[in-house]
């Protein structure tokens, strides 16, 4: 069989990783890929919203199965393209993709389904949301309406932070037209994780739990990013805890796709806020996350071509998914400057010595080949992954494995799962 994949982050790069490992699968190319997926695929020069280009080659090349990394197209509608020229793609339609494509889309969708949520409201005026805030006071929460790479979202503790935060999104442009509606949301307090679904709009198979670590700093400071880091199991999500995850939200959600007539193929992915041992959800996704994809991939023991071309086809019904017992966690080594400015060319070392271990991977997100050395051209550069019994040795393993990797100005958050073993070792207290 052969397998596209679409996108060049470490999503794509685990997602390439663990399909590979199928026995049924023959070739996998990706577009546009980077320096890590050229070892093990074969990448091409079309970009990931090349819609018309994607779907020429698939038809050329005889692809048997599309795996849709990022957002942007299917926000665009590639799987709408894709299924109307009778090619199987893995990934929701443009409908459904509305879901992340429209922060107000999903809230709305929330509140008609019945789905925990925070209280919001929303403007397309940013006089009028001014003039709420100084009304409603703070903390609140500032969300741009559309796509952002996961920094439009502005956690706001007092009115001029968030005025300030207003302004940057809809008179600055910050994310251009992402910027033209905002959403202004109750501030939920509690613990972040990530809950994630395979579903053919008929079954529903949660995947392993995670919990993302978005701000760039130490203690969650800093500005929002796409994500430093994650682990997996999320050790917030209790077994009875994942029962009302599935009750309170899955279930109405999944509902609500129904009545709303949209076929769901693909990965849902619920940010939830956990407040007193009770989920809200913040956001949808409509992809794999990432990071939260690479600790988890690493994780399954299933065969991911068999779980992603069952849900394509509509089949899910018959795949059974099993998971490793060890935790995994990741650390991502950013670029200086990020998620602001950030230089690019910074010659990276260390990495040689990791080819061909498998407890320990390094996901490539923005890397590239300069003259024959490796060079970093992103902001979010490696996804340091590693397997380990429990969650202090796989967050031991990572970051032993980072103390062999360099770059210049390579930054990287110090406490990643610290919150997971604090529990643990409380628990055994």
């Amino acid at each position: 069989m052969k397998v596209l994949v679409i996108g060049s982050g470490g999503r794509e790069h685990a997602l390439v990783w663990k399909l590979i490992q199928s026995p049924k699968v023959d070739k996998i190319f990706c577009a546009p890929g980077n320096t890590g997926i050229a070892e093990i695929a074969e990448c091409l020069d079309i970009k990931a919203d090349d819609i018309d280009a994607l779907l020429n080659f698939a038809k050329y090349e005889g692809i048997d199965l599309t795996v849709v990394g990022p957002e942007a197209p299917l926000t665009a509608g590639i799987v709408d393209t894709f299924v109307k020229a009778e090619r199987r793609i893995f990934g929701p339609d443009k409908s459904g993709a509305r879901l992340e494509g429209s922060k107000v889309f999903a809230k709305d969708f929330m509140r008609k389904y019945g789905l925990p949520t925070a209280e919001y409201k929303t403007f397309a005026s940013c006089l009028h949301a001014e003039e709420y805030i100084r009304l409603k006071g703070a903390p609140v929460v500032i969300k741009a309406d559309g796509l952002a790479a996961g920094k439009g979202v502005f956690v706001c503790e007092n009115a001029d932070e968030a005025i300030d935060s207003l302004r940057l999104i809809m008179r600055e442009k910050a994310f251009g037209d992402a910027g033209s509606r905002v959403l202004i949301e109750q501030c939920l307090k509690g613990e972040e994780a990530s809950f994630m679904i395979l579903t053919d709009s008929k079954t529903v198979i949660p995947l392993a739990t995670s919990q993302d670590h978005k701000t760039i700093f130490d203690g969650d400071k800093g500005p929002n990013t796409g994500g430093m880091g994650a682990y997996s199991p999320a050790t917030v999500i209790t077994k009875s805890l994942h029962s009302k995850i599935m009750k309170a939200v899955v279930a109405p959600m999944m509902k609500g796709l129904k009545r709303e007539g949209i076929n769901y193929r693909g990965v849902i992915y619920a940010g939830l806020m956990i407040c007193e041992g009770k989920p809200y959800v913040l956001e949808f996704n409509c992809r794999f996350g990432d990071p939260e994809a690479q600790p988890i991939l690493m994780r399954l023991e299933s065969d991911l071509f068999d779980m992603l071309k069952a849900t394509a086809e509509g089949k899910l019904k018959d795949v059974q998914v099993s998971w490793k017992d060890d935790t995994a966690v990741c650390v991502v080594i950013s670029s200086k400057g990020y998620p602001g400015t950030y230089e690019k060319g910074k010659e990276i070392i260390g990495l040689d010595e990791f080819k061909g271990k498998r407890t320990t991977m390094i996901f490539h997100s923005g890397t590239s080949l300069n003259k024959g050395k490796l060079v970093t051209s992103g902001g979010r550069v490696l996804g340091v992954t590693s397997l380990g019994k429990d969650i202090q040795t796989a967050r031991k393993n990572a970051y032993k494995a980072i103390e062999k990797i360099h770059f210049e100005g390579m930054h990287y958050r110090k406490d990643i799962a610290d919150k997971a073993i604090k529990k643990t070792v409380t628990s055994n207290e």
